[in-house]
């Protein structure tokens, strides 16, 4: 009996089985629909189910729509929702879009200049010793508010008392020869009258006499020196101000070569802030000098000024208030900036030497200029522009030309009159004729106090 090869007929099955799963049509599940019990529908399979006699694959044409279904969506230009109805389309013509809004203003705007300055010192004084000897007292605390003459500590004054001493007593000794000089001199003065004694000694003795005299004198010299030297031995402030840190202790030998100082004094009351400004505003500074003294502001270091180096920032509270004092007398060529230093009174210690300051230095002051808040302004490839309300609640788009601005106000020099308004918040969608809704409105606030 021939045998038949198994091999072949099994990759045959293999193969048919597989052909059999590819071609076959997939199953179409029957979906609930609302009223029915979740399979078919009465009166018919569901709409979109292969019809019989329909080829493989393939689905039948839509019937009418089974009972409680929506209709499908004709020409696409509404959908349905669930439980029935259409939604309408949108109409941006007759859509009100809410915004907040302004009124542009005329008012008066004090213009600044804000930079970054350091605090200097109005005085600064290294204390030390005039005479050399041995520290025996400190009368001064650390930080201490002094007054100029206050004794701050005393040398040994003992080898000093002595050489005082000394001088006068040669003083007194040269004053009794000078005494005796003098009677002489009388002497000889008479004798000469009656020809008792030549003239020439008569002329010694004169010159003794000066000679004796110029000696007192030179003791007197040594006298004042001897108690200039000992007053020295009280160290005592040269100004007015406060007190750094002791770095000399007592019972220390101190000399006139040291270098290093009993303690530094720095006068705070009044104090200085440097600081620099760029080439193109020396013109409006000098203006501003010539007018008077400039008002200048101390500010904390978070103010900081914008790109441009005007306007404000940050916050506004104002340490002291000053005016500016020096113009240096030449521009700086590295760096193209001009070195400017104002003064402040400092009554409450507000700055301090070497901190470093916001200043707020007022140029001028613009009259009777209309502003608005800075959020309304846009910027465009045509330039600056706002959008403006008008009496039928649509806003136009309007070109306008700005000025000098801060984080509060912006000016307007044209395009734009008093009174009108201008929309702040909700302008990404607004476009020309488009129709708003006021939510609120304001007025800008001054951008500083002048």
């Amino acid at each position: 009996m021939r045998r038949i090869p198994v091999l072949p007929l099994v990759v045959l099955v293999i193969v048919c089985i597989g052909a059999y799963l590819v071609l076959k049509p997939a199953s179409t599940s029957v979906p609930a629909f609302p009223g029915g019990t979740g399979g078919a529908p009465s009166g018919g399979p569901p709409a979109g189910a292969p019809s019989a006699g329909a080829a493989p694959g393939k689905m039948a044409s839509n019937g009418p729509p089974a009972a409680g279904r929506p209709a499908a969506p004709a020409g696409g230009q509404s959908f349905n929702r669930p439980g029935g109805g259409a939604i309408a389309p949108i109409d941006n013509s007759t859509t009100t879009i809410p915004v907040v809004a302004a009124t542009a203003q005329a008012q008066d705007v004090p213009v600044f200049v804000d930079a970054i300055g350091t605090v200097q010192a109005y005085n600064t004084v290294e204390v030390t010793p005039l005479v050399s000897g041995q520290m025996i007292q400190v009368l001064f605390k650390e930080g201490q508010d002094v007054k100029a003459g206050d004794v701050l500590a005393k040398i040994d004054p003992r080898s000093f008392q002595a050489i005082l001493d000394q001088d006068r007593a040669k003083k007194a000794e040269d004053e009794s020869l000078l005494a005796n000089a003098r009677l002489d001199l009388a002497r000889y003065t008479r004798l000469v009258a009656k020809d008792y004694t030549s003239a020439q000694t008569a002329d010694t003795q004169r010159a003794l006499v000066a000679q004796d005299v110029a000696q007192v004198a030179q003791d007197q010299a040594m006298i004042d020196a001897a108690a200039l030297n000992l007053s020295y031995t009280d160290i005592t402030a040269p100004i007015d101000g406060r007190t750094g840190v002791r770095q000399v202790d007592v019972g220390n030998m101190v000399s006139t070569s040291q270098t290093t100082p009993l303690t530094v004094i720095t006068q705070i009351k009044p104090i200085n802030v440097v600081f620099t400004l760029p080439q193109q505003l020396l013109s409006s500074v000098s203006a501003a000098m010539a007018a008077g003294p400039p008002e200048v502001e101390a500010l904390p270091q978070t103010n900081t000024a914008d790109a441009t180096g005007l306007g404000l920032a940050g916050a506004t509270t104002v340490l002291d208030t000053g005016v500016l004092s020096v113009i240096d007398n030449e521009v700086e060529s590295t760096t193209g900036t001009v070195k400017v230093k104002a003064t402040f009174p400092n009554q409450n210690s507000q700055l301090w030497p070497g901190g470093f300051v916001t200043v707020r230095l007022k140029l001028r002051t613009d009259k009777n200029v209309l502003v608005i808040p800075p959020a309304a302004v846009q910027r465009g490839p045509d330039g600056s522009y706002v959008y403006v309300v008008q009496a039928n609640s649509q806003v136009t788009r309007r070109t306008v030309t700005t000025g000098y601005s801060t984080e509060t106000l912006a000016e307007i020099t044209s395009g734009l009159n008093p009174g009108e308004i201008v929309v702040t918040d909700g302008i990404s969608r607004l476009t020309d004729n488009a129709r708003v809704q006021i939510l609120s409105s304001s007025t800008p606030q001054s951008g500083a106090a002048s």
